[in-house]
Parts: structure tokens; C-alpha cells; sequence
């Protein structure tokens, strides 16, 4: 029941994006700031609890199983932080967006895969297992890769402090997925019970953060809504179409080039929400109306990649089985 619930976490994200929009009250509370477990954002400490998710799911084997793949892991991580980096501060540059759209729109592109390209890989007859460990890999190099590349192509736009950057991926992406990896080395047992919720747990965070920004910026997305729409769209079309046709084009398999082409295609939106919503973040920007536009790209690329890789997903497993009745 929990995995088919999952499965569906397209359905759930456009449901819950729409619930935001038309009734912003019931999700504002995500990222106003009335609440601040330990001290710290809502936001930063869900996004957390997502990643221990994900390194609950994880293993040492998991770390061994890159050696076996590295062709492929390699190139796949190497597509996703070049191809949407570069894609990001083209479309914001083409479209002419302000400071705050830019710079949102450059640091979603930078980040890593998300969470729910696994289900997507899984749901479209991939590699599943190429797409687990790209996800691990992209995760991992993205607390590096991401301040030094939102810091060089948003630089353009504000000054990053990618020091601070840096700060917030190793306490909200690295240090929750070794304590999941840990948890799972040496409390096996609690583990296993833990991580038959923790995937439907992290869609419905995922849906919380997202429509908590969505419901808080409703205002700026009308004002914006025609150019920031195509340019998000824009941004993900080139990932998932270019992490195929390239892989295509180095000889990989047809399994492979799905599982690249998701991962590349779909980013973790909340981590660029997270982000983008923090308070030294923000007092980067010369205005808190510029500021408050920063989180906006990253909540709406939420939706766009679900969308599109469930699409996808549905193309390629039916060609799956067309494959197979004709085999």
C-alpha cells in the first residue's frame, strides 16, 4: 500500500501544488517561520529528515557497487552539473529575469538529483540501481559542487557567500545522509521498519516545503507567471533531453540513457528551496523583494519534473512492453 502511494507522488505533488495555491493558509506555515525546531528553519530541518530518509536506504555495498559502474556513474554525474548549470544561467540571461528569479533559477540547476528520479527510473523500466547510486553520488558532490557553481554563475548577479553555502549543504545534505547510512550499518533492524515509511514520508515533506514556497509567493508568480514558467520548463526539458541524446551518442545502452536523462533532468527542488530561503542567503540581495523571488524557481521546478518525468516514465514502459510482446 505504502509503495503504491509512492508511486503516485506525481499526482501528489500537482494535488498539493494546486491545494497551496487556492488555499495558502493551510500551507504557509511551512515557511514563515512561527516554527523552529532546535533553533533552525522548518524548512532546513524537514529537508534534513528527507535526506536521513535517504541514507537510511543505503548501505557500504552501495559505495562498492560505484567500482562496478564507474563509466556510467561518472558520466551521468558529470552531465547532471554541466548540462543544468549551464542551461540555468542561459535561459536566465535569455529571458532577461531579475536578480532574484535568476539567481533561484541558477541555484536549482546546480543542485543535485532529487530523491524521486528513483521512482521515476523505477516507474520507466531504467537502471534502478544506476539510479540509486547516481543519485548517492550527485547528492554527495553536489555539497562542493553547488556553492562553488551557484557562486561562479549567479556572481553575475550577487555576490554568493559560497563559504556559508558550503555550511548549510554539509548540515543539511551530508551530515543527515551518513547518520541514515550509520543507522543502517549498525541498527539494521529499527532501520528496515523506519525505511518502509520514510520514501511516502519524504513525497509528502517534499509536497509540504513545495507548496509552503508556493503558497507564500503565490503574488510574485502571477506577476512573473508567463516567463518563469517557460524558463523552468525550458530548464528541465534540456536536462531530460540532453542527458538522453548525449548518452545515446557515447554508446550507452537504452536503460542507461533513461536512468541519466532522469537524473539529470530532475533536481532536488526542496534542497533549492531550502536554500534559497535561508536568512544569509537572503541577505545577499540588495532587497527583500529580490530575496523573496529566490526560493520561487526551485518550488515550481518541483512540479515541471515530476510531470514531466512521470510522462516519460509512462513512454518508456509502454515501449518496454511493446518491446517485450514482440521479443
Amino acid at each position: 500500500m505504502i509503495h503504491r502511494l509512492t508511486n503516485l507522488f506525481a499526482l501528489w505533488t500537482v494535488l498539493g501544488t494546486a491545494w497551496a495555491w487556492f488555499v495558502p493558509d493551510h500551507f504557509i506555515w511551512v515557511v514563515d517561520g512561527r516554527f523552529r525546531p532546535l533553533g533552525q528553519p522548518l524548512v532546513s530541518v524537514m529537508l534534513g529528515l528527507i535526506m536521513l530518509g535517504m541514507g537510511l536506504t543505503l548501505s557500504f555495498e552501495d559505495f562498492r557497487r560505484i567500482a562496478k559502474i564507474p563509466k556510467c556513474v561518472g558520466a551521468g554525474v558529470a552531465l547532471q552539473f554541466i548540462i543544468m548549470p549551464l542551461a540555468g544561467i542561459g535561459l536566465a540571461m535569455a529571458f532577461g529575469l531579475e536578480t532574484g528569479l535568476a539567481v533561484g533559477l541558477i541555484l536549482v540547476s546546480c543542485c543535485p538529483g532529487g530523491t524521486a528520479s528513483n521512482v521515476v527510473a523505477y516507474l520507466a523500466n531504467a537502471n534502478l540501481a544506476l539510479s540509486v547510486t547516481m543519485t548517492m553520488c550527485s547528492t554527495l558532490v553536489a555539497v562542493v559542487a553547488t556553492p562553488v557553481l551557484t557562486g561562479w554563475l549567479a556572481g553575475k548577479y550577487v555576490e554568493i557567500d559560497q563559504w556559508n553555502l558550503f555550511i548549510n549543504m554539509v548540515s543539511i545534505v551530508l551530515l543527515p545522509v551518513i547518520a541514515g547510512v550509520l543507522l543502517n550499518r549498525y541498527l539494521p533492524k529499527l532501520t528496515e521498519q523506519i525505511a518502509r515509511i520514510s520514501p511516502l514520508a519524504s513525497v509528502i515533506v517534499v509536497i509540504l516545503i513545495v507548496g509552503g514556497f508556493i503558497a507564500k509567493s503565490k503574488a510574485l508568480i502571477e506577476e512573473h507567471f508567463g516567463v518563469l514558467m517557460l524558463a523552468i520548463f525550458l530548464l528541465h526539458v534540456f536536462g531530460f533531453g540532453l542527458g538522453y541524446l548525449i548518452t545515446k551518442a557515447l554508446g550507452f545502452g537504452e536503460q542507461e540513457s533513461r536512468t541519466i536523462s532522469i537524473e539529470v533532468g530532475m533536481q532536488n527542488s526542496g534542497l533549492g528551496s531550502s536554500l534559497a530561503s535561508t536568512p544569509t542567503f537572503a541577505a545577499q540581495f540588495a532587497t527583500p523583494m529580490q530575496a523573496a523571488l529566490a526560493p520561487v524557481p526551485s518550488a515550481i521546478s518541483a512540479v515541471y519534473h515530476v510531470v514531466i518525468g512521470s510522462f516519460l516514465a509512462a513512454i518508456w514502459r509502454r515501449r518496454s512492453f511493446e518491446s517485450e510482446a514482440h521479443d
